[in-house]
């Protein structure tokens, strides 16, 4: 079995942190000194004319062999770090040779050589511990590269996601002109931009626009028509959204609403008609507003259902979602008779939401560009 270096933080000592073996090397070199450097201070205090000194046998070798047992314990420690076994073996077997001249027959010779397997092992573990150093740089080296190569592929998915992203959002804008946000996010989040391909579809058409729009505008000053332009539309295009309708285009003070595509929903009558009274309402708000300004200014809404041609239409960078039929037609031209205030619905919508509002019929009326007379309802309110 392969020794497999284990030391952990919890493990980890002072000692076993000691560089390049050098606790096997205190303790080797310790050792040696207390053997060997008797005759060194003995020769040193001689030379100074001190008297002779005498150690204490037992002493040194207790020292002697104490010491080399701390180099056994840092040639341990640093086996557990590298995993090489023969700097231990070589250095116990230097410190049994070493205490077995000290407590049996003593011969210098095999004393010398327990020293020499000892400074060997503290080599031969210095080697181990630097090779194992180098592995450890050459793996931190390797890890860094990898995690390099990981960066760098993050970063070119990252890129490859904001490029997405901003083809996503730069659609999101395009189709938000035209549809209600939570409808263009469907749409997006479902990939069904083929929903908005030219197709056959029954929808329900909303006109509005205001009256005496043409008269205001050439008797009051430019700025003062956008303002109520911009508070108009900015309104209108707020209940537009809430009520999920998909915004043809706009023209002026013209608005072109329908719904039931591209995304389908139920009711699509209904939907158009609560649409309508909220129209009103806001823009009577807005109008006490305009008639405290000297404004003179009307409303009008015509609603119609039935089948249509919608698809988009336009160039690069500029493309509506259209609808076109002689529903768009009629609803536009129920719009052109509405009277200030007025909803005026065709007959197919009021057969499919008679139980659910209140209505006038005004007859047959024959409204231009339309061949037959058409019979229309003007709506007063939802029961």
């Amino acid at each position: 079995m392969v020794y497999s270096p284990t030391i952990s933080d919890n493990d980890a000592t002072p000692w076993s942190r000691f560089p390049f073996g050098a606790l096997a090397y205190f303790g080797a070199g310790a050792s040696l000194f207390v053997c060997y450097g008797k005759v060194v201070i003995l020769g040193v205090l001689s030379a100074f004319g001190f008297a002779q000194l005498d150690f204490n046998p037992h002493l040194q070798a207790l020292l002697m062999w104490m010491l080399g047992v701390i180099a056994i314990f840092g040639l341990y420690r640093d086996l557990r770090c590298h995993g090489k076994r023969h700097p231990l073996i070589l250095g116990a077997v230097g410190v049994c040779i070493i205490i077995a001249t000290l407590y049996t027959d003593y011969s210098p010779t095999l004393e010398v050589s327990g020293y020499i397997l000892l400074v060997v092992a503290a080599l031969l573990n210095q080697n181990a511990r630097l090779m194992q150093l180098n592995r450890e740089v050459e793996d931190q080296a390797t890890l860094l590269s990898q995690q390099a190569s990981e960066l760098a592929h993050l970063n070119l998915g990252l890129e490859q996601r904001v490029d997405s992203q901003g083809d996503e959002i730069e659609k999101l804008a395009r189709l938000k002109q035209f549809l209600a946000p939570e409808v263009a996010q469907i749409v997006l989040a479902e990939q069904q931009v083929a929903l908005l391909e030219s197709h056959r579809c029954y929808i329900v058409a909303l006109f509005c626009d205001i009256r005496d729009f043409t008269r205001f505008s050439e008797s009051m000053e430019p700025e003062e028509v956008m303002d109520v332009l911009q508070a108009y539309h900015e309104n209108m295009g707020r209940l537009v959204a809430e009520h999920g309708g998909t915004i043809d285009h706009r023209a002026g003070d013209g608005l072109m609403i329908f719904f039931n595509d591209p995304i389908p929903c139920d009711e699509p009558e209904m939907k158009a008609i609560g649409l309508a009274l909220a129209m009103r309402e806001r823009f009577n708000e807005c109008n006490r507003q305009w008639r405290k300004q000297g404004y003179q200014l009307g409303f009008g809404i015509g609603i119609a259902a039935g089948y249509a041609t919608l698809g988009v239409v336009g160039y690069q960078d500029r493309y509506d979602y259209t609808a076109n039929g002689n529903v768009v037609n009629l609803a536009s031209r129920l719009c052109d008779e509405a009277g200030d205030g007025q909803i005026l619905i065709s007959s197919k919508t009021y057969i499919a939401v008679e139980e659910k509002v209140d209505a006038d019929r005004l007859g047959e009326l024959e409204l231009k560009g339309i061949a037959k007379p058409v019979s229309v309802y003007d709506l007063k309110s939802c029961r």
